[in-house]
């Protein structure tokens, strides 16, 4: 089955374009005035229609997460792991198919699963967003578990300053006791896998942007970490003090920098490249 060709978006010819060569582009507030989050889908690229299966589907872990006052994104996505849905998802499916080039065979639409669906063994590559907000059970940790020894691979994104980080590695620690979170090296086959990264960049999301700066919660220094197996095999691959996601999904918006849009999809890209190969 063939996809049918489309027309892209003054934006995304642009990202295109970034993708060969990145300029810098100035943040200021005035630049963001008016721009904020909204769970109902606005800026969402035109998807690809029908229902098809593929070599690759982007799957999003459902999970559940405590009740305000400690987690706001229940009242106002429905929880956590909705944030950014379902245009970062449709979006980054689009960007693979229409912009970087991928020749893998890619299905229609994105999907979202808990880590208990037997399903979810179906696919080598899932995403969680907001782990600093997830709580797992103990069946999830154990879904998760015979997941990534079987060979699966978990991308985690968008969690910032010390107390997500340090409860995103508590939620890991559930998953998997005897190994820890490290940061990679730029020498790291990762990094190499579709596009050459040579540096550890900080994607901002749309609430730092509009204060004017790249971070939030804390979260100055960006990381990019990950879990190994004792074979080396990286399981787990996590952006700490980046919001990956939030690039995503505003892509298709002029307010938000390419530069940043260009590093999101570079990096996704070369994460599940890794993954469909190992």
């Amino acid at each position: 089955m063939k996809f049918k060709k489309r027309y892209l978006s003054a934006r995304a010819l642009l990202v295109v374009t970034l993708l060969l060569s990145t300029s810098k582009l100035a943040i200021t507030q005035q630049q963001f005035q008016g721009l904020t989050r909204n769970p109902v889908s606005s800026h969402q690229l035109p998807t690809q229609q029908g229902n098809w299966p593929g070599e690759y589907t982007f799957v999003r872990i459902i999970y559940d997460s405590p009740d305000p006052p400690f987690n706001e994104y229940n009242r106002y996505f429905g929880g956590a792991w909705r944030v950014d849905y379902p245009d970062a998802d449709s979006n980054f499916m689009m960007g693979i198919r229409e912009w970087a080039g991928s020749n893998l065979y890619l299905a229609a639409q994105p999907m979202q699963l808990r880590a208990t669906d037997d399903r979810i063994f179906n696919y080598p590559f899932a995403y969680i967003v907001e782990p600093g907000h997830m709580e797992l059970t103990d069946a999830d940790a154990a879904a998760l578990r015979e997941y990534l020894m079987r060979g699966g691979f978990l991308f985690l994104d968008d969690f910032h300053g010390e107390f997500e980080w340090q409860h995103a590695r508590a939620e890991i620690k559930k998953i998997l006791p005897e190994y820890e979170v490290k940061d990679l090296p730029l020498t790291h086959p990762v990094f190499h896998s579709y596009f050459d990264l040579d540096g550890v960049v900080q994607v901002p999301g749309v609430a730092a942007l509009v204060r004017g700066v790249t971070y939030e919660k804390g979260g100055v220094t960006p990381h990019y970490m990950g879990v190994e197996n004792k074979e080396g095999r990286l399981m787990i691959f996590l952006t700490l003090n980046c919001d990956l996601g939030d690039a995503w999904e505003w892509i298709n918006d002029s307010r938000y920098p390419a530069q940043y849009g260009v590093v999101a999809y570079k990096v996704g890209m070369n994460v599940i490249t890794y993954a469909m190969g190992h």
